[in-house]
């Protein structure tokens, strides 16, 4: 029998963590979640300090009791600010802090969308307007070519953990262009993976959602992959083989 995984999570503040053990609801796994705290405000400098070696660090002495067999730092925007560089310094940093295979949201995005061999995609962001740029800066570093995105001027966090299934589906389904291949949704504040199913149906295209990519990262690294309708397209077998 399959030994239960244990994939640890560093999550900025409060807003949608319920999503990780939902999951681990449904994957089988052991999802632990470390909290970090800083101002929740989705503005440069602020985010800059939030993904600093410091916090991460600490996130990493949190986890430490749960031996989790790889740890991913479930933050987007706390990510990609740094830069396709800095966002690499930053998981190198936490991987020796953690001594487990390491990543991050954003770099959970460009293993996702190589496992599923796409290049040319929309982005659906919750952030303000500046914000949401640099992840498209960040995608474009890496060849992924961004047909469109929006911004929905989201100042914190913890207000975009509180849209609804409604609310979400509609900024989703909105702000989709029939030449990408998939739609992303870089915001672990947002819950999503209820919705993910009819998200997909509806496009009929992969929709990545943040928490969903950064589960299906760190079960990777674990080199434990785990398969879930429930949980679109990304975690299908094929594409869980594939991402290995």
């Amino acid at each position: 029998m399959t030994s239960t995984p244990t994939v640890g999570f560093i999550y900025p503040d409060h807003a949608a963590e319920d999503d990780y053990p939902l999951a681990a609801s449904w994957l089988d796994a052991s999802f632990p979640v470390a909290h970090i705290y800083g101002t929740d405000l989705h503005a440069v400098p602020e985010l800059l300090d939030l993904g600093s070696p410091a916090r991460l660090a600490e996130g990493a002495r949190l986890l430490a009791r749960h031996g989790p067999a790889a740890v991913v730092w479930a933050c987007t925007s706390g990510s990609f600010v740094y830069g396709p560089e800095g966002a690499e310094e930053q998981v190198a940093t936490l991987e020796e802090a953690t001594g487990v295979p390491t990543s991050s949201t954003s770099r959970a995005y460009l293993a996702a969308l190589s496992a599923l061999g796409m290049r040319k995609v929309a982005v659906a962001a919750s952030y303000p307007d500046g914000v949401a740029r640099l992840f498209v800066d960040y995608l474009a570093s890496a060849g992924v070519e961004v047909v469109s995105f929006s911004s929905a001027g989201i100042a914190t966090a913890a207000e975009v953990g509180t849209l609804t299934p409604a609310q979400v589906t509609a900024l989703v389904t909105g702000n989709d262009h029939p030449e990408a291949e998939a739609l992303l949704v870089p915001d672990t504040a947002m819950r999503t993976l209820a919705v993910l199913p009819d998200l997909e149906s509806g496009l009929g295209k992969p929709v990545l959602t943040a928490n969903q990519v950064t589960i299906w990262e760190g079960l990777r690294l674990a080199g434990t992959p785990r398969y879930s309708a429930r949980l679109g397209t990304l975690f299908a077998e094929r594409m869980a083989d594939a991402g290995r």
